[in-house]
């Protein structure tokens, strides 16, 4: 029985943080510069956004990467603002194709946009719900009740990750559909390099989902809340 608890509790953690890992490796595996490259990340994703007539976007420097549809802006973190490398080109196109979906009135995009308000609205709810769930507990001395409770925030926790698996089209076409032909019909990287950008842009589309399944640690710790 110890055996098959180690074993499990061993796959849980690979389901949990491997994707977060696969991506964050992925990312760095490509991180190298290349002086041969023409510009860096924030460059291309500006010529990108110039050649789509989307000069009115800007590109700025944040702590991470993303498009930002309410301020329409293209946020590149800064090692993929400044830096000369496939995954810097990469992330680039890839947010930058977010923009042309935004553009187009991509409607998948615009249904992310107004859950992403109603999923922030959950998480706050459920932090509510169990920050209470103690002294909820202590005055009403009821273990079903907290059962119930913690249930409630368990769920209401899981929203996220539920959020970004039902997305998840919007980003698989904005590496797939749209940040690849880009570089494979402007020719902005050689063959070889396409192949690792390819690799770079499957981490890209997965990242919210590998960061929301981290969340799952919060529902365990939750848990043990449950006198049972």
């Amino acid at each position: 029985m110890p055996v098959l608890l180690v074993l499990g509790a061993a796959l849980l953690f690979g389901l949990v943080f491997g994707p977060r890992w696969w991506v964050r490796r992925v990312m760095q595996q490509h991180a190298t510069d290349r002086p041969d490259l023409p510009g860096t990340g924030g460059e291309f994703a500006r010529h990108l956004l110039d050649l789509a007539k989307l000069e009115h976007v800007p590109v700025e420097i944040a702590s991470a990467d993303h498009y930002d549809p309410v301020a329409n802006v293209v946020r590149l973190s800064p090692d993929n603002h400044d830096g000369r490398s496939i995954t810097a080109v990469a992330v680039a196109a890839h947010e930058v194709s977010h923009a042309l979906q935004h553009a187009a009135g991509d409607r998948l995009l615009a249904a992310r946009v107004t859950f992403a308000q109603v999923v922030r609205g959950f998480e706050f709810a459920a932090g509510l719900v169990m920050m209470t769930a103690p002294i909820i507990l202590a005055v009403v001395k009821s273990p079903a009740l907290l059962a119930l409770q913690v249930g409630i925030g368990i769920a209401l926790l899981s929203v996220r990750l539920v959020f970004h698996l039902l997305t998840l089209p919007v980003e698989l076409d904005a590496s797939f559909r749209r940040a690849l032909p880009i570089l494979e019909a402007g020719r902005f990287l050689d063959a070889d390099d396409l192949v690792g950008a390819r690799t770079v842009l499957s981490a890209a589309a997965l990242t919210y989902v590998a960061s929301s399944l981290v969340s799952l640690v919060n529902i365990a710790r939750f848990r043990r809340l449950l006198p049972f």
